[in-house]
Formats: C-alpha cells, structure tokens, sequence
C-alpha cells in the first residue's frame, strides 16, 4: 500500500504543469536546462517597441525560468544585424531572440540577408500585433478609405504621403494599399516616425500609415483626421473607426508585430518552456491592458501557428514588394 502510494505521488508530482522558477526542462540529451543566464537578443536600439516589449519577456523569462535573461541590444540595418546574429547562435536554448514584421518585409527588398527566414530560426510565438492608423491631413477632403481612393484615381500621382524610410512597414502597408487599389501616390521616406507625423500635421504630408497608438492623440486633438485602422478588426481604444477591408479594399490585412524566436535546431522541449512563460504572460489582464496602452494587442499563438503567421507574412511582403518595385540596396 506504502509503495502504491509513493508510486501515485511521484506520477502526479512529474505529471504537473511547470510552475515555478525551480523547476528546470530535461533536453533530449538529459541534460538539465537552464543552467546558466539566457541571452535575449534585441535587434532594434534601446527605447522602440521592440525593446520594450523584449524586456518584458526577458523578465517574464528570468522569472519563470530562475536564470537571468539577459537583454542584449544589437540594432542596424533594420533589425537584420541581430536577427544574423540569432540566425548564427547555438541552437542550445541559451540565446531567445525578438523579431518584427521587419524581418519578413527583408527578403523580398534586400538583394543579400545573413539570414533565411524558413531555415534559421525555431518559431516560438507572435507576442502582438500593433495595428497602424491610415490618417489624413484635415485640409484633405476625404473622410473615408472610398474618398481616398477617389482623389488619388482623380489625381494619379498628385496624393503625397510619407512614410519611416525606404522599406519599412508604413512605406510597405500603402504600397500593399496602391497596389490592391490600383492608385498611384508619391512616397516621401523620412529618418523616423516623429518628423514624418509632424511634417503631415503641418500640411505637407497628405497621407500616411503609423502606428495607431502614435497618432491617437493628434487624431483626438483634430490635428490629423483617421480613415482606418489597417488590420482585419478594429482597434479598441477607437471601436468606431472602420478597417481598410470595411472600406472597400477586400482582403487588406496588415500591421507591425513583435515576436519571439530561437535559433534553429534548439530543442523542442526547450521552445515549448519558452512559449509556456510567455504565454502565461500575455494571458494576464494586467499584460494585455499594458500593450494595449501601447497600442499593441497581445496574442500569444502557439509555435507552429506562429511558423505558419510568419510564413504567410514573407509571402504577402514579396508580391507587394515586387508589384511596387520596392529594393533597399
């Protein structure tokens, strides 16, 4: 009965769910993990998006894991430079990298990358998406995405808009908006989101995609005028403002992300650990209301579904990209 008993205790104590920091993952090896600090690759600089919610998860991690996670900052060229060097870490569940929408927007504009998106890199799962508001300015008479649509087939190359640069996402979602509303508009790449918002409040921009969350209060203050919000569903701080789909342009789907990834080869159990703390996570209330006030919507999708999400992004980028005929070097 003593020994049925210690048998049915042990079954129901290695049966549980990883809950706490002590507990570790056996690899394939048998070898206990984590047994040292973790390293959290950030391919963007100190302060963005991407920073901010990659240390977020490096503290969720270190929490969870009982190592340090430490993050390491290694921006350029986008965010290809870190991503390379994620690419070429050991596959020993000691490196846990981020990655944006950026990373699937760069096969299809650079010529070389030091890195390939469907061979290098262990999906772990899609943090958020950060929708992107199309504005206008208000002296523009257009008050919906049809109205857009009219002025630029009226005026083929008379709409200016802006963008963050050559290639990066805002650039990217009103190509994606050209080229499924067969419309012709002028780009104007700026060095960084705030001069290119503060260029359109003045009037010298048009139109433009940004972030929601960065234009929301110039939109509440009248200074810029919303058209829609870029992704399938609306965004909730402003429920009332249709999407781009609802405002004729079936199929447009589009938005900045930030993700977690490792690299390939690391294994399996140890990227399944991963995507348990950070999925724990970005269930919380607490999670979701603090991206929200960042204007990003917490997701969470397990890793294959993630693999595919990010797949799917590579794809949609590449026809875009071709169809506006979009190379950073």
């Amino acid at each position: 009965m003593i020994v049925a008993l210690r048998v049915l205790f042990f079954l129901a104590y290695t049966l549980l769910p990883s809950v706490g920091a002590a507990q570790s993952t056996s690899t394939g090896s048998g070898q206990a993990w984590p047994a040292k600090p973790i390293r959290m690759i950030i391919p963007f600089p100190p302060g963005g998006p991407t920073d901010l919610m990659g240390r977020l998860a490096a503290d969720r991690l270190s929490k969870g894991l009982g190592v340090q996670v430490i993050p390491d900052n290694r921006g350029g060229a986008g965010g290809n430079i870190g991503t390379e060097l994620c690419a070429k870490s050991p596959p020993d569940g000691y490196t846990v990298c981020m990655m944006t929408v950026a990373q699937t927007i760069s096969p299809a504009i650079y010529r070389k990358l030091g890195y390939d998106l469907s061979r290098d890199f262990s999906y772990v799962t899609l943090m958020a998406t950060l929708p992107s508001m199309l504005t206008a300015h208000p002296a523009l008479p257009a008050r919906n995405v049809k109205d857009v649509i009219a002025l630029a087939k009226k005026q083929p190359g008379g709409l200016v808009y802006s963008s963050t640069g050559n290639g990066t996402s805002p650039h990217m979602l009103m190509e994606m908006f050209k080229s499924m509303t067969g419309t012709d508009m002028v780009h104007v790449p700026y060095k960084g989101q705030a001069p290119s918002v503060i260029d359109q409040i003045s009037g010298q921009i048009q139109l433009a995609f940004n972030t929601a969350v960065t234009v929301l209060p110039h939109v509440k203050a009248g200074k810029l005028r919303p058209i829609a919000i870029s992704t399938k569903e609306r965004f909730p701080p402003m429920p009332e403002l249709q999407t781009v789909e609802q405002g004729g342009v079936k199929g447009y789907d589009a938005s900045s992300w930030q993700s977690v990834i490792m690299p390939a080869g690391t294994p399996r159990e140890i990227v399944a650990r991963v995507y348990q703390e950070l999925a724990a996570m970005l269930k919380t209330p607490e999670t979701r209301e603090r991206f929200l006030a960042q204007g990003a919507l917490a997701s969470g999708i397990p890793p294959e579904e993630f693999a595919a999400f990010a797949r799917r992004e590579a794809e949609k980028w590449v026809k875009v990209a071709k169809a506006a005929n979009v190379r950073v070097d």
